[in-house]
Parts: structure tokens; sequence; C-alpha cells
């Protein structure tokens, strides 16, 4: 499906393959733009990387980013919305607009943070009902990403 303002998933620090593989199949069929930004925990050319995301890499707008400042700097009038599991609001709670750059933290340690402190009003969480310490980045991407679609009425 093309729509006039894709969505952004913006990977900071990605640390597991698979887990960028499968996004990057996620925003081939969801025609969202994939940012991935700073020092990756793998190689681009990675098989498991490549095996995730299948033969669909081609249909992937991406972009790669020295560090978050560059890709905001390249994007001034952006709308980054921060996802942690400390956030206040649920996804379901924020009101998500086309064109929204959904910002994912590395597996290991999530987004810094001072940058949830300074945008609390742009955080997010997806609720966790038991002591899990968090939901896979590729199924967080998913559920955030299609919510977003679902109140922009793309999932038509």
């Amino acid at each position: 499906m093309q729509y006039a303002t894709p969505f952004h998933i913006v990977l900071i620090e990605p640390e597991i393959p698979p887990n960028t593989g499968n996004i990057a199949r996620l925003c081939a069929a969801t025609n969202t733009v994939l940012h991935l930004v700073g020092k990756l925990g793998f190689s681009t050319d990675d098989r498991y990387l490549k095996r995730a995301g299948l033969d669909y890499w081609h249909l992937v707008e991406l972009h790669y980013w020295n560090s978050f400042d560059e890709l905001q700097q390249a994007y001034p009038d952006g709308r980054f919305i921060y996802t942690s599991k400390k956030a206040a609001q649920t996804h379901v709670e924020f009101g998500f607009l086309e064109g929204d750059f959904l910002v994912f933290g590395k597996e290991t340690q999530g987004l810094p943070e001072e940058l949830l402190a300074a945008n609390p009003d742009t955080s997010i969480r997806i609720p966790i009902f038991t002591d899990v310490r968090s939901i896979n980045l590729s199924t967080s991407a998913g559920i955030v990403l299609y919510e977003a679609l679902r109140q922009t009425g793309k999932l038509r």
C-alpha cells in the first residue's frame, strides 16, 4: 500500500541482526522508511540480517546516519516519537500523525534516559502485564507501527 506521507522507523544502534531484518521486512510491507543510526552491532552484509529480510531489501527505503543528531538535522520538521517501557503514556493513548518517526533504542539498553526525560510528551510505551523485562524489538516496532497506521486510517 502506498500512501502520501510514510512513517519512519528509527533504530538507534541495533544489535541483533534478525531483529533489524524483520523490521526491514515490516517496512517493506508497509511502505515505511527505515533509518539505522550510529554503530550497528553487526554488518549489513550479515547473512542472518539478509535472511530475516529475505528478498525484500530492494523494497525498503533505507538510510544510514552516524548519529541521531544528524538524522534530526536532516528532518528539522520531523516529529520524533520515543519508545520506552518507562514512558507514562501507552502507544494507544498517543495520537500518531502521518510521517511520524518511531524511535527505538538498542536491544540491551533502550533509549537514553536523558532523551526520554527531555521528551515526555512524545514518549510512549507498550503495556507489559508481567515481570517480563521487555518485548522483542521487532515485535515492538510492529505493534507501534500498526497502531500508527490504524489511527491514521491506513489499514483499509
